[in-house]
């Protein structure tokens, strides 16, 4: 794996575990969505001073996501996605020097993205959507593919796999492969197995526990598992806002399995948990 991601003009060091923070510009997302809102309408300051809170607290990259994709999530319109998403992007690039990531689905909003100043796009449906694949080869900048079984809308009923580990891994690399084909760089491709996007508990555990073989790939590991249910279920805490613990504890595990991006929530505990066991490493050294 590259130590060095290329993310436009930009450059992301992978040499150790690095800090995606969420910032959800939705009304809706399971943790923290509506947050940002005052009146029902997305305050702009209170979106930058959390954007400049998660950057001071150390985040490596700011990602924006201005669709809700929690089980049993609506979807949105082309429209209200880029109304939501493209004017905190040019206010966060024009205030900071930041590597910003688009969580986005629809071919507008790449494009619009890339041209405002995205670093990266981070696609929970793997560039699947008509005229995906095109806009990120287009952009050149690197994508994250995850992997999601059905929709949001459906994707927790009754999930199903022979072999769930065996199953993501092929559709990773099938859509690697297709990202290729189409002039997609490898080097510029990161996996992620989707932790909760239409799977059970068991499911999530038996990727957890193989996240080393994702790394085998060849390719940077993006694990988010931040304030999720299976957090919740593993530690029978039903409230989102109060698996802070859990959720450090499984990224710290993550990247000790290898794990190169951690998308959180909670971006000051995260880095210093990671801090703290990347200082042990340098002493047994």
């Amino acid at each position: 794996m590259a130590k060095i991601l290329q993310c436009g003009s930009k450059q992301l060091d992978l040499s150790r575990p690095a800090i995606m923070g969420i910032l959800n510009v939705t009304p809706d997302s399971f943790s923290d969505g509506g947050n940002l809102y005052s009146t029902n309408r997305l305050d702009i300051t209170k979106t930058l001073s959390a954007v400049e809170q998660m950057l001071s607290d150390g985040a490596n990259i700011i990602d924006i996501g201005g669709e809700s994709t929690r089980p049993g999530a609506v979807p949105v319109t082309t429209q209200q996605e880029l109304d939501r998403v493209i004017p905190v992007l040019e206010a966060i690039v024009e205030r900071f020097e930041a590597l910003v990531s688009v969580d986005t689905s629809t071919a507008a909003v790449m494009v619009e993205a890339t041209v405002k100043g995205a670093s990266l796009i981070n696609d929970v449906r793997a560039l699947s959507r008509d005229g995906a694949l095109q806009a990120a080869a287009q952009a050149q900048l690197p994508v994250c593919l995850m992997h999601m079984q059905n929709q949001p809308k459906t994707m927790q009923i009754e999930p199903s796999y022979t072999d769930v580990v065996a199953e993501v891994l092929a559709f990773l690399e099938e859509r690697t492969t297709t990202c290729t084909q189409a002039g997609m760089a490898s080097e510029q491709i990161i996996l992620d197995p989707g932790f909760g996007f239409g799977k059970t508990l068991a499911h999530n555990l038996s990727l957890f526990n193989a996240i080393d073989q994702f790394v085998e790939t060849g390719h940077p590991v993006l694990v988010g598992v931040s304030r999720k249910t299976m957090i919740g279920q593993m530690l029978g805490i039903e409230r989102a806002d109060q698996r802070l613990i859990g959720s450090v504890a499984m990224a710290l595990l993550a990247a000790q399995r290898g794990a190169a991006i951690l998308r959180v929530h909670d971006v000051l505990e995260t880095k210093q948990a990671i801090d703290a066991w990347q200082t042990t490493i340098r002493e047994e050294n």
